[in-house]
């Protein structure tokens, strides 16, 4: 057990002071005190100083990122306000037990709220729908008639929908437990004049603390602290950010560097972690789109089949038909005019979308995902690691007269720290630039360094004292620029051009988003000199420009929502070709519309390019916002801040390098940096929607040319086709179609939607042209007597109704799948292999009698196939005319069919500006 180092002022005996795991210790990552900190500002050089050639041989080879971009991480609304009298806590003596008990009594203990779910009733959830029920029916009269092969297929289709469905959701993990997991599980405090250790849980508002990792949201009292502070595990980001007094340290990070006194002003669900995760509840109620549409569709089909059984029921009736044979029909009828396998088939598909896009490094937590993700309209991208590289890299310097660049670079280089470890981000990019500049590399290992002196937070600058090889003492200094200027001003008059010309440049950069450094040296007992500017800046990717064009060509508009200021947000903008409307996410308020009045927040938010300095709940709210305005979102993010918005989007991407909290909340998350990635997927989840659509309307058309077939048979003859051939044609359809999820599918150049107007409409042709067709065949057999009809020597009659609608109803799946004429794209081997398999079984059925007796002719058998395939060509040329009839889309849309000219005109306009409505298949 490691002793717990306490400073003087805390006025306390060493010896009296509980022992405190090695985990809170360490003179350097602290934040009980900052009376060490003069102390570290000026070091000589050691033995940890790296071997200046070694290290920069490893920072150039190496691949490792830096974050150039910090979220703004001010506490946003929507916590309790705490009583200020409630931060007065003496440092020295902390709180005492009457306090602690009674503020926890009062303002709660540093918990979050836990809702577990019942993990049973979930999985019975999954039993619950329109589709589901008539499965559930339909199971249980197959057991009453004791057909136990019905009952089990539709058991185990049941069974196979539940147990998928409850294992994808399952296994996405709790997003609660994953922000639970970032908080401390110790803590150590000041109490009743001591320092012990306590559980993180038992920490209350107004503590005193001192460790590593910040339990609880808390500000900095020590008047002259400076801490690095690690907050990646709430933004995902890797920079260390620079805290001072009256900052907030947030839960769940960790003090990398300086010591502090740390006040705690929010537990519990009241911190910035515990406010994510009620916003993730909040976002996380409600029925996902994807079920909403397959209920509607399941909803719609039973409401058919009931009024199908409604007219066999009443026609049975007054045949006195026996209770069997009305039980027969109406299983017959239920089985075929609710496609059981619907669920089955779509998930199957969905889930080798996502095991393809897992191939290309993007995990599908969420199936349904891939349906919305196919729909987007707008993309809500953060910028560091997306749009650019994650990298601090320095850009062209600028020097004032006389002065070289390898003069700027050395100077700027010798006032850099030599440890690798704890290296910030601007020392890393200027050694890891060396490499442009060959003199300054070269003479740099020829200085000593003296000195070295760290940031300070008053004089904003970096200092070395450092001994040449000629034995001259310079000093070394960068910094904020005019604090640099100002220091050399203080030294002697610089002359107005330079000094003008500086302050321009600090301008112009300032402008451009750039965070520039200024350096200066003294050389022996010489004047101040000025040398320049350096820029740095995060550079975009590579291939971004050309991936937000490409997605501008897919119909996808890209926002920005980023923590940087507004300027560095606009210079992103202007180098990736992404608009300049970018604005201060101040404007919009913490509520979600700032001061704007009415709907204008609203056009305000659908206008803008992106908003720059963002909160968490600036995020859910532009996303919010979007959502009801009518348009598709997904949501980029990385960290417990990005929780919350990435469960409201429709589609929430958590990118490379995120949170647990984050890859948790999210649909999606990307092990592969940039946004191409994404792009990549967006391709894909239309391909696999694409794939869903044309299963949906070729199983509809199956379930209703079976309902219109067999309901007017059984209504005009009281006859029904076998059962057993019934229920294999139900399968046969499904199985044959579990290959569509492998087929070559096109995807759309614009976001797509489900059109169930249209959806409709042309599933009901199709299953009309169907029934008629089969229909046709069974008259000719009936009015041609035994060798008459469409065949001779026809055989069986159930039989061969049984080939006829087995092959129209699975060559269909051929039609449906192409954009254009059923030729002009060719199927995958998969799907074709299946459908073969599938016809060849419907014809040994039919050839030789399997399950009803009386055998085929071969020549009876061809005459089907043939008639068949005059069917197919019927069904093809239709689909065609109407799927690419705007006069067909308006009248199931209820408009007129012939659309006014002008109002043509204005639409098509419309699709030349970014925010145009998506097109539907």
């Amino acid at each position: 057990m490691a002793r717990c180092s306490v400073p003087a002022s805390y006025g306390l005996d060493p010896e009296e002071i509980h022992g405190c795991d090695d985990q809170f210790g360490g003179p350097n990552a602290r934040f009980h005190s900052a009376s060490s900190t003069p102390d570290e500002k000026k070091k000589p050089p050691d033995d940890d100083d790296a071997n200046v050639d070694a290290l920069i041989a490893d920072l150039e080879s190496e691949d490792g990122q830096m974050v150039a971009e910090v979220e703004s991480l001010n506490e946003p609304g929507g916590a309790p306000t705490m009583p200020n009298e409630l931060l007065q806590t003496n440092p020295k003596y902390g709180l005492t037990d009457s306090e602690v008990l009674a503020r926890g009594k009062r303002y709660g203990w540093n918990q979050m709220k836990e809702e577990k779910e019942n993990l049973f009733l979930k999985f019975l959830s999954y039993f619950v729908g329109p589709i589901q029920f008539v499965m559930e029916a339909a199971a249980v009269l197959a057991a009453g008639m004791r057909d136990w092969v019905d009952f089990g297929v539709i058991c185990g289709l049941l069974l196979l929908n539940a147990t998928v469905g409850f294992f994808q959701e399952f296994q996405a993990g709790s997003i609660v437990d994953e922000l639970k997991k970032t908080l401390a599980l110790k803590a150590v405090a000041i109490r009743n004049g001591k320092l012990v250790d306590i559980s993180a849980s038992e920490v209350v508002p107004g503590d005193i603390l001192h460790g590593t990792i910040v339990p609880a949201d808390g500000r900095i009292l020590s008047d002259d602290a400076l801490l690095q502070v690690d907050q990646s595990s709430i933004t995902g980001e890797s920079l260390a950010v620079d805290k001072h007094k009256g900052d907030t340290c947030f839960a769940s990070s960790a003090v990398k560097r300086g010591e502090a006194r740390l006040v705690i002003s929010a537990t519990g669900d009241n911190t910035f972690v515990g406010r994510a995760a009620a916003l993730v509840n909040a976002a996380s109620s409600g029925t996902g789109h994807f079920t909403e549409v397959l209920n509607g569709i399941g909803t719609v089909l039973l409401i058919l089949v009931v009024m199908t059984l409604l007219v066999v029921w009443v026609s049975s009736f007054y045949r006195s038909n026996g209770i069997v044979s009305i039980l027969q029909f109406t299983l017959a009828i239920t089985i075929i005019g609710v496609p059981v396998g619907l669920p089955a088939v779509v998930t199957t598909t969905m889930a080798v979308g996502a095991a393809y896009l897992a191939k290309k490094q993007a995990i599908v937590q969420n199936l349904s995902a891939i349906e919305s993700l196919a729909g987007v309209e707008i993309l809500c991208s953060d910028k560091t690691g997306t749009l650019t590289k994650n990298k601090l890299s320095l850009a062209e310097p600028y020097t004032v007269a006389g002065v070289v660049p390898d003069d700027l670079m050395l100077t700027a280089c010798l006032a850099a720290s030599r440890k690798k470890k704890g290296l910030d981000a601007i020392d890393r990019a200027f050694l890891k630039s060396l490499s442009d500049y060959p003199r300054a590399k070269s003479e740099l290992t020829q200085h000593r360094v003296l000195e070295f002196h760290p940031f300070d937070p008053v004089s904003k600058k970096v200092s070395a004292v450092v001994l040449s090889p000629e034995d001259e003492r310079i000093v070394c200094v960068k910094g904020a620029p005019l604090f640099v200027l100002n220091a050399v001003e203080e030294d002697h008059p610089i002359p107005e051009e330079i000094k003008e010309a500086y302050k321009i440049k600090v301008a112009e950069l300032a402008g451009r988003g750039f965070r520039s450094l200024g350096v200066a040296r003294k050389r022996g007992e010489g004047e101040w000199e000025i040398l320049g500017i350096m820029p740095c800046s995060d550079p975009p990717r590579h291939d971004t420009a050309k991936t937000i064009n490409e997605a501008k060509t897919l119909g996808l508009s890209i926002k920005m929502l980023t923590g940087d200021a507004v300027g560095i947000a606009r210079e992103t903008c202007r180098q990736l070709g992404l608009g300049a409307n970018m604005y201060n996410a101040e404007r919009l308020g913490l509520g979600g519309g700032g001061t704007m009045p009415g709907s204008e927040v609203y056009d305000f938010v659908e206008a803008a390019d992106g908003f720059a300095e963002v909160f968490p709940q600036h995020k859910y709210n532009v996303v919010e916002i979007l959502q009801q305005r009518g348009y598709l979102v997904a949501m980029t993010g990385d960290g417990v801040n990005d929780a919350p918005s990435l469960k409201r989007a429709d589609t929430g991407i958590a990118v490379e390098g995120s949170s647990d909290a984050a890859r948790s909340a999210a649909d999606i998350v990307f092990l592969a940096p940039g946004l191409s990635a994404i792009i990549d997927a967006l391709k894909t989840s239309r391909q696999i929607f694409h794939r869903m659509y044309a299963y949906v309307i070729y199983r509809i058309a199956l379930s209703l040319h079976l309902e219109i077939f067999l309901g007017l048979w059984v209504a005009i003859m009281n006859e029904s086709l076998n059962l057993q051939l019934v229920v294999f044609i139900a399968i046969f359809a499904d199985i044959a179609t579990l290959a569509i999820a492998y087929d070559n599918a096109p995807y759309s150049k614009t976001p797509v939607k489900w059109n169930l107007p249209n959806l409709w409409g042309m599933s009901i042709v199709l299953g009309v042209i169907l029934a008629a067709g089969t229909w046709i065949a069974l008259s000719t057999m009936i009015a041609g007597g035994e060798d008459g009809g469409i065949v001779q020597n026809f055989g069986s009659r159930d039989e061969v109704l049984f080939l006829e609608i087995a092959l129209t109803e699975n060559w269909l799946i051929f039609i449906t799948r192409a954009n254009g004429p059923f030729w002009s794209s060719l199927p995958s081997w998969q799907l074709t292999a299946a459908i073969l398999v599938v016809d060849l079984l419907a014809t040994f059925f039919c050839l030789f009698g399997w399950f009803v007796g009386g055998q085929t002719s071969v020549v009876a058998i061809v005459r089907v196939w043939i008639y068949s395939f005059g069917v197919f060509c019927v069904l093809g040329g239709v689909y065609y005319l109407l799927q690419g009839s705007k006069g067909f889309d308006n009248i199931m849309h209820g408009k007129s069919p012939r659309r006014d000219a002008k109002q043509r005109a204005l639409e098509d306009f419309g699709r030349t500006i970014p925010f145009y409505r998506p097109s539907v298949y």
